[in-house]
């Protein structure tokens, strides 16, 4: 046996720069959990991110240097994307090395596929950073939870919409004006419509689902909307009902079907997951015999993503340590079914709805009729000022509803010539609120 477990690493940007440190830094604290020594030999960039060269690691261009290396016995891939990225994790695992990543888009399009091949190889895969950065939540359902049948998963998992979502709530400002800090703070993309749109959180939900059901879950069956269209004024009158609004993301088993999406979803304000603040992730699960348990950390960042990348590496160390193949750093399920989703529209839930109307008699009973017409009984109804002629928000509040018809009143609503704006719709979650 080699007296070293030796890495290659590709891609040394923010995360893979924090990986080689975290290694560095914790060299002994790390040799004596795993047994033998781990040593990044090979790193490829575009980009080389570290603020001083290592000693001892080779620094290439080319990934095939790490790939076909017979010394290297773990491939970190931490480039993100489909494609390369997809090609060099197949064909180090072909190659029967064990590959560790933060793909959350990869994972979350193509993880049975490579789970399955993995399986075959014998090769181990971990995917830990791929969600939520620094909770360890893939290996809390993979291990801890291994024995609970999961009904739900729900959480915060995009740090970025968390901070812009509390600094609007907290210094009253608006959306654009807080994305904008946030950006010049380094804590959104310069795009950040992969943060604000829900696509992210749509990536991370589909890779929990699989990992909670075994069900072939994909990016593609996640519903998913973002924050973009929330005000201050929505954060406001929502606390003032007692709620607080986060970015979820849900994975939820409802009877026979299951139900994946991403949405602004108004929470009890003394609720845990409506405490979470900035930009901090939590994740909760809910098994049958453990009930809710909740996970609370940072989700993104070099450090906290690095962490979990390391725990996947130190994993697969000891595997290749103790000489025997495992499937331990991965989840495989041998029989994975396809999933039977349930459609946005059959969702049933508490709606907050902010209308913006030209103020003149007759309108909330227009309004009311679309509404009642159409089996939606109004719980809260709140006109904010009085000025005659001028555009005024009124704010709604349904009982339990089916969202086809709800979507379907909108629409009627959004064509009244009074409605000068379209309308927004908010779904609202608490321990009483059915969604099937």
């Amino acid at each position: 046996m080699e007296n070293t477990i030796n890495i290659g690493i590709i891609g040394v940007g923010t995360v893979g720069s924090g990986v080689v440190s975290m290694l560095t830094e914790h060299k002994e604290l790390l040799k004596a959990k795993v047994g033998l020594p781990l040593r990044v030999t090979k790193m490829v960039s575009r980009s080389f991110k570290l603020e001083s060269p290592v000693e001892g690691i080779s620094v290439g261009k080319d990934p095939r240097e790490i790939i076909e290396d017979p010394e290297i016995d773990i491939v970190v891939e931490l480039i993100g994307g489909l494609e390369p990225a997809k090609s060099y994790i197949l064909d180090a695992i072909t190659r029967g090395k064990a590959v560790v990543t933060a793909n959350k888009l990869l994972i979350s399009q193509h993880g049975f596929e490579i789970l399955k091949i993995a399986s075959e190889r014998g090769v181990p895969v971990g995917f830990e950073g791929s969600v939520a950065g620094g909770i360890p939540i893939i290996r809390v359902i993979r291990d801890a939870l291994i024995g609970n049948e999961i009904s739900m998963v729900r959480g915060i998992v995009n740090g970025t919409c968390n901070y812009i979502l509390t600094k609007m709530f907290n210094e009253k400002k608006e959306f654009e004006t807080v994305l904008k800090e946030a950006q010049r703070l380094g804590y959104a993309e310069k795009d950040a419509s992969l943060d604000v749109d829900g696509i992210d959180s749509a990536h991370k939900i589909a890779i929990l689902s699989f990992l909670s059901f075994g069900t072939d879950t994909k990016f593609k069956d996640v519903y998913y909307e973002g924050i973009t269209a929330l005000t201050y004024g929505d954060l406001q009158y929502a606390f003032d009902m007692g709620h607080k609004i986060k970015l979820l993301g849900i994975a939820e088993k409802v009877g026979d079907k299951l139900s994946l999406r991403v949405h602004p979803v108004m929470l009890p304000k003394d609720s845990i997951l409506a405490k979470i603040d900035g930009v901090y992730n939590a994740v909760e699960v809910i098994g049958d015999y453990t009930g809710p348990t909740i996970y609370i950390g940072k989700g993104a960042g070099s450090k906290p993503t690095a962490s979990a990348v390391v725990s996947d590496i130190v994993d697969t160390a000891r595997s290749i340590y103790q000489k025997k193949k495992t499937k331990k750093g991965f989840v495989f399920l041998p029989k994975v079914t396809e999933p039977n989703l349930m459609d946005i529209s059959e969702l049933r839930s508490k709606y907050y709805i902010r209308l913006e109307v030209v103020d003149k008699p007759g309108v909330l009973a227009a309004i009311s009729g679309i509404f009642g017409n159409h089996d939606i009984s109004l719980k809260y109804v709140l006109q904010i000022e009085r000025h005659e002629g001028q555009t005024v928000p009124i704010v709604i509040m349904t009982h339990i509803s089916k969202e086809k018809n709800i979507k379907q009143s909108l629409k009627l609503i959004e064509g009244l010539e009074v409605v000068t704006k379209k309308p927004v719709m908010i779904r609202a979650m608490d321990d009483e609120t059915p969604t099937g």
